[in-house]
C-alpha cells in the first residue's frame, strides 16, 4: 500500500505567511499544504496572489483553519473564512469550539455547513476547547447532521483526552476524511489545566515514532490511505530549523522514513 498525501501543516511553521509557506513546502516537496487563513489578510489582491501560488506549485490545499467559535452569534469573519477557502480551492475547513452551549454550538455548525454545502467542514475536539473529547464531538456531529460535517482527530488531542482505539473503529468512515499526525511522550499535562495542554499542542509535539503514542495502530484503526497533515507544532524544530523550507523538508522525510519502516499504514480496513 502506498503512502498517504502528506500535507504541511500551518502550525509547523508558524511564523510564515500563506506565501511563504505554500513556497516552503513546494520546495521541501510536499503534494498539499494547509494555512492559516486571517480573514482580514486576505484583500480580494491577496486572495489572488496566493490562489495562483497554489496553482503555479500544483499544490493542494488540503484545509484551512481555524474557524474558532465563540460565544454569543455567529462572526461574519468566520462565513468569509469559508468564502476564502472556497476560493483557494481548500478540501476542508476546520473548525473549533470555545463555546461552552453545546446547542449553540451545534447551531452555528449548521450555519457554517448550510453556507456552503460544497465545503467540507471538519469539526476538531481537544482539551483546551469546550467540545473536548472524541465522544462529545461525536454527539455534536450527530446533532448537527449535515452530510458535509466530518470529524478531524488529532492524534495527539485524541490521546490526551483519553480516546481509544475502539472508538475510532466503530466511527461512520464517511466522517473521516484526514486526520492530523504527532508524536508525543509521556503523560503529559494535567487534562484540567486548559493552558498547559494548549502548551503541549503549540510547542510541544514530536515527529512520529519519537514518541511513545500508539500511533501505528492508531493508523490502522484509520480508513486506508487517509490523507494526513503533520500538525507538528514544535519549539525544537523551530529552534533547530529557522529556514522554513529546511523545518518542512525534515518533517516530510522523517515522517516518511517512520511510515516506510513501520509500514504503519498497511492495513485493509475500508478499502
Amino acid at each position: 500500500m502506498s503512502t498517504p498525501l502528506l500535507s504541511l501543516a500551518s502550525g509547523v511553521v508558524p511564523e510564515a505567511s500563506p506565501l511563504e509557506l505554500i513556497t516552503a513546502a513546494a520546495a521541501a516537496g510536499y503534494a498539499a499544504v494547509g494555512l492559516w487563513v486571517e480573514p482580514e489578510r486576505f484583500s480580494p489582491g491577496y486572495l489572488r496572489e496566493v490562489k495562483s501560488a497554489l496553482q503555479d506549485h500544483d499544490l493542494q490545499l488540503l484545509d484551512a483553519e481555524v474557524v474558532w467559535i465563540q460565544p454569543g452569534a455567529m462572526n461574519p469573519a468566520h462565513l468569509y473564512t469559508l468564502d476564502i477557502a472556497a476560493e483557494l480551492g481548500a478540501r476542508h475547513v476546520l473548525v473549533v469550539s470555545s463555546d461552552p452551549d453545546q446547542q449553540a454550538t451545534i447551531h452555528k455548525l449548521v450555519q457554517l455547513c448550510d453556507h456552503n454545502r460544497d465545503l467540507r467542514i471538519v469539526l476538531e475536539f481537544g482539551a483546551f476547547t469546550e467540545v473536548r473529547s472524541l465522544g462529545q464531538a461525536q454527539e455534536v456531529i450527530s446533532a448537527v447532521n449535515r452530510p458535509n460535517l466530518g470529524m478531524l482527530i488529532d492524534a495527539l488531542h485524541w490521546s490526551r483526552s483519553g480516546g481509544t482505539l475502539e472508538q475510532v473503529s466503530q466511527l461512520p468512515a464517511a466522517w473521516l476524511t484526514y486526520a492530523q499526525l504527532c508524536d508525543a511522550r509521556g503523560p503529559g499535562p494535567d487534562m484540567s489545566n486548559r493552558a498547559d495542554v494548549r502548551l503541549e499542542a503549540v510547542d510541544y509535539r514530536l515527529l512520529p515514532g519519537d514518541g511513545d503514542l500508539p500511533l501505528r495502530d492508531w493508523l490502522a484503526t484509520l480508513p486506508s490511505g487517509l490523507p494526513l497533515s503533520m500538525e507538528i507544532r514544535s519549539l525544537s524544530l523551530r529552534s533547530a530549523y529557522p529556514d522554513f523550507t529546511q523545518r518542512a523538508r525534515e518533517v516530510l522525510l522523517r515522517t516518511r522514513a517512520w511510515l516506510d519502516k513501520t509500514k504503519a499504514v498497511q492495513t485493509e480496513r475500508f478499502c
